[in-house]
């Protein structure tokens, strides 16, 4: 999960190292690089932070700038960036090629695909003005997932969305709101969790990017260029064809009403068929397969966004809760099975009356 950027250009902060001797190690890195690519130096600037401990910074260079990433090795591991781009780029997509890498320090040379996130230019007001770019987006996405291949990235199991739905409680309900997992609360959502991961299952399997949303996709500052960038593909998996969609038009950070929502996914759905993709043949029963992998991404999403706030110190990302709240509320108050999931939900949200759950509060 990105976080918001910083505007691309204009931030003149000192760069701030906790560590001096990586910041040595940074500058022997940086200027052993500048003459074969044409770096400046002295015109390094923040580009964007990151949900994880990794953050990119612009330089100046022959032609245009470039970007590094910078990501401490003892707490990332590049690898997985380094397989996923190859991954991409040799399906034709547009992500940033790895001019040079330093495995041991954990600083990475990158082509620099623009400035500005298709976040910062689309029309709040007026959804269906952004069509053509949520086209371009689904254009990516489905090239991306025709390359499919099993074997090749790890499998999104029932493990992994387990543990990543057991952040909701842990994080989310315990942490953030208070409130004690246990007895009634418990079983209600081990059952829900249970039924969730059990439908997401049944998609079929394809190359999932894990956040392909429009923080992570940006607009191209050659006009040669008509695909978007592809960024913040480090976590890929192979798991339910249903999730990327789900992400892309159900976003942590920007809502649609849901006549915009079916256009664009029933035109991802129309090209994935094209493409030869294991889509349901009943749209009706894909965009149900849609919700509930939506579902699933906005418990994991209301965690990861507690857990940024009071484990990592970035509150921000709290503001948006009301927003995943609201897909929870509104998938759930769609299927009678997710009834239990609702009663609780609006308990501890204060959305309606009590209706039988008796939680504690630390």
């Amino acid at each position: 999960m990105s976080e918001p950027p910083h505007k691309p250009g204009t931030t003149s902060v000192t760069l701030a190292w906790a560590d001096p001797q990586r910041e040595a190690a940074f500058h022997r890195w940086l200027d052993g690089l500048a003459a074969v690519h044409g770096l400046v130096p002295e015109s390094l600037r923040i580009a964007s932070a990151d949900a994880s401990f990794r953050r990119y910074l612009r330089v100046a260079a022959r032609g245009g700038s470039l970007i590094i990433m910078d990501a401490p090795p003892d707490k990332e591991d590049c690898r997985p960036f380094v397989k996923v781009a190859k991954l991409m780029a040799d399906a034709g997509l547009n992500v940033p090629r790895v001019l040079a890498w330093d495995e041991a320090l954990g600083f990475m040379l990158l082509d620099d695909l623009g400035t500005r996130t298709m976040i910062e230019v689309v029309n709040r007001e007026d959804p269906h003005a952004n069509q053509g770019l949520y086209l371009r987006a689904i254009d990516a996405l489905v090239a991306w997932q025709a390359a499919s291949r099993p074997g090749v990235l790890p499998t999104y199991d029932q493990p992994l969305l387990a543990r990543e739905l057991a952040l909701f409680p842990d994080w989310y309900l315990a942490r953030h709101r208070g409130v004690k997992v246990e007895g009634a609360i418990r079983e209600t959502l081990d059952g829900m969790f249970r039924l969730i991961i059990e439908r997401n299952l049944a998609a079929p399997s394809v190359y999932v990017h894990r956040d392909f949303m429009p923080r992570n996709l940006m607009i191209p500052s050659s006009e040669d260029e008509t695909r978007l960038g592809v960024l913040d593909f480090q976590d890929a998996v192979y798991g339910p064809i249903t999730y990327d969609i789900a992400s892309l038009m159900r976003d942590a950070f920007l809502s649609w009403d849901e006549e915009f929502v079916l256009d664009i996914t029933v035109r991802y759905w129309q090209k994935a068929q094209k493409a030869g993709l294991p889509v349901d043949p009943d749209f009706g029963e894909f965009y149900r397969g849609v919700e509930w992998m939506g579902l699933q991404r906005h418990l994991k999403v209301a965690g990861i966004f507690a857990r940024l706030t009071l484990r990592d110190g970035k509150p921000r990302y709290l503001a948006d809760a009301p927003r995943f709240i609201g897909y929870i509320r509104h998938t759930a108050g769609r299927y009678r099975e997710l009834a239990p999931l609702l009663r609780l939900v609006d308990e501890i949200e204060g959305t309606q009356p009590a209706t039988g759950f008796a939680f504690g509060r630390v």
